[in-house]
C-alpha cells in the first residue's frame, strides 16, 4: 500500500470515527430520581428498564438517582430546586402535586402532548389514578406505581379459628368478629397472633385510615386541596372503631403497629389478617409460607379505598430537548407492556386497562388471580388525601391519629385539634 492510499485509509478511519461519536457529543442526559434507599431487588428491576429504555433510545442518557424515602425524596429534590440543580423526571407521590404546583417544579402533560393525542393518553390509565394526578384543569402527573389498600389474610390461620378459609371478612362487624376468632393467647394471657393489623406507625397512618373513612362514606378534602372534613361525624365514627380494635376488642396491637414491620409479622403468623397496599403483594407471595388471600377491604356504608403510590413528574427547569427526552421515558415506563412487567415484579396495579391485555399480565393474573384484587378496587377507590402544603397538613393528621391510637386523646378530640390546625394552615389557599 503506498503512503498516499495510506493516508487516504486513515483520513476515512478518522472521518468515520468522528461520525461514530457524532451521537455521544449530541446525547441528552437525564436525571431520575426514585425514592428507594440504594440496593435490593426493586433497584435492579428499575434499572432494567431504565437500560432496555437506553437501547431503544441511544441518544438519550439515564442517571438513576435512588434517594430514599418518598419523604427523602421531595426534601432532596426541593432542596435541589432552590440550588439550581433539578433532576428532570422524578417518582414522587401522587400526594405531592400540590407541593410541586406551588413550587412551580413541574411542567404539565398538556403542554408536553397536546390537543387529541394528549387527551387520548391521559385517558387511557384507570381514571381511579387520575384523581391525584389532575388539577385545575391540567395533568401534573402519570401514574407509574400505584396502588390501593387491600386486605390479606392467613388461610391457615382462618381454618384453625373454624373461618371458612376462603372467605374473607365483608363487613367492619365480621372483621372484629373474625379477629376475636384469630387472636391467641398463650397460658399468661400474652398475645401469640393478632387477629389483625392495621399500620399506625411512620408516615402513612392517614391512608389505612382513609381506608377506614372511604367504608364509611367520608370524603377528607375537597377537589382543590384547600379544605379538609377530619372532624365530621363519620370521620369520628371510624377512628372510633379503629382505637376499639386494640383498646376495646384487644384483637389488635394497643399501641402502634409499624408499616415496615407489618408484612414480617405476617409471615410469622404474629397477625392472621393485615392491611397494606398491593404494592406488598410480591413481597407477600415470595415470603409467606403457608396459603394467602388477598381481599377488598371491608365494607360499612360501602366498599372503599383511598389509591395511593407515586406519579412521574416531569420538571420545568431543563432544556425542551430533556423535557421531549423525558416525555419518551415517561411514555416508555408506563406503556402497557412495562406496566405489566412493573407489575408482575412489584405487586402495584398495572395503571391502565390495556396492561391488563398484555399477553405477559393475563397468564399471571390467570395463574396467580390475587393480582387483580386491587385493579377490580379500583371503581370504589377515591383520591388519597392530599391537598396543599400537604406535607404540614398530614403530619397534623398523622399525629393526632397517632395520639388516639395510643390512648393519649379521645378520636373526637383528636379529629377537632386536627381540623383546626389543618385550617389555619390552609387558610392562605382559600
Amino acid at each position: 500500500m503506498t503512503i498516499s492510499r495510506r493516508l487516504l485509509l486513515a483520513s476515512a478511519l478518522a472521518g468515520s470515527a468522528a461520525l461514530a461519536a457524532g451521537p455521544a457529543l449530541a446525547e441528552t442526559q437525564l436525571s431520575f430520581f426514585y425514592p428507594i434507599a440504594v440496593g435490593g431487588p426493586v433497584t435492579k428491576i428499575v434499572d432494567a428498564m431504565v437500560a432496555d429504555f437506553e437501547k431503544a433510545n441511544p441518544g438519550i442518557k439515564i442517571k438513576s438517582v435512588y434517594a430514599g424515602s418518598y419523604q427523602d425524596t421531595i426534601a432532596k429534590i426541593l432542596t435541589a430546586l432552590k440550588g439550581g440543580d433539578s433532576p428532570q423526571v422524578a417518582v414522587l407521590l401522587s400526594t405531592d402535586m400540590f407541593t410541586l404546583i406551588d413550587e412551580d417544579a413541574v411542567i404539565p402533560y398538556d403542554e408536553l402532548v397536546k390537543g387529541d393525542e394528549g387527551k387520548k393518553w391521559f385517558a387511557s390509565f384507570y381514571p381511579g389514578f387520575m384523581q391525584n394526578s389532575q388539577a385545575n384543569g391540567k395533568t401534573w402527573g402519570i401514574p407509574f406505581q400505584r396502588s390501593t389498600v387491600v386486605l390479606y389474610w392467613n388461610k391457615e390461620a382462618f381454618k384453625e379459628a373454624g373461618l371458612d378459609p376462603e372467605k374473607p371478612p365483608q363487613s367492619w362487624e365480621e372483621m372484629r368478629a373474625f379477629a376475636q376468632k384469630l387472636t391467641k393467647r398463650d397460658a399468661s394471657g400474652n398475645v401469640t397472633q393478632w387477629g389483625i393489623e392495621i399500620p399506625s406507625g411512620g408516615a402513612f397512618p392517614y391512608w389505612l385510615f382513609q381506608g377506614l373513612t372511604t367504608e364509611n362514606d367520608a370524603i377528607l378534602m375537597n377537589q382543590d386541596g384547600t379544605k379538609v372534613a377530619f372532624d365530621k361525624p363519620a370521620v369520628v365514627e371510624a377512628l372510633q372503631y379503629w382505637v376499639d380494635l386494640g383498646h376495646k376488642d384487644k384483637v389488635a396491637p394497643s399501641g402502634l403497629v409499624e408499616w415496615g414491620t407489618t408484612p414480617k409479622d405476617f409471615f410469622e403468623k404474629r397477625t392472621a389478617m393485615m392491611w397494606t397496599t398491593t404494592g406488598n403483594l410480591t413481597n407477600v407471595r415470595d415470603n409467606a409460607k403457608f396459603p394467602f388471600g388477598v381481599a377488598m377491604l371491608p365494607a360499612k356504608v360501602r366498599r372503599g379505598t383511598p389509591t395511593g403510590g407515586g406519579n412521574l413528574y416531569v420538571f420545568k427547569k431543563s432544556t425542551a430537548e430533556q423535557q421531549a427526552a423525558a416525555l419518551k421515558f415517561v411514555q416508555f415506563m408506563t406503556s402497557p407492556e412495562q406496566a405489566a412487567r412493573w407489575s408482575m415484579a412489584t405487586g402495584y396495579i398495572a395503571v391502565s386497562p390495556a396492561a391488563f391485555e398484555t399477553p405477559a399480565l393475563k397468564e399471571y393474573v390467570t395463574k396467580f388471580p390475587p393480582a387483580a384484587v386491587a385493579r377490580d378496587q379500583l371503581p370504589c377507590a377515591v383520591a388519597e388525601l392530599s391537598t396543599h402544603d400537604n406535607q404540614r397538613v398530614t403530619k397534623v393528621f398523622n399525629d393526632n391519629l397517632q395520639a388516639a391510637l395510643l390512648g393519649t386523646k379521645t378520636p373526637a378530640q383528636a379529629l377537632k385539634d386536627a381540623q383546626a390546625e389543618a385550617d389555619r394552615i390552609l387558610k392562605a389557599y382559600q
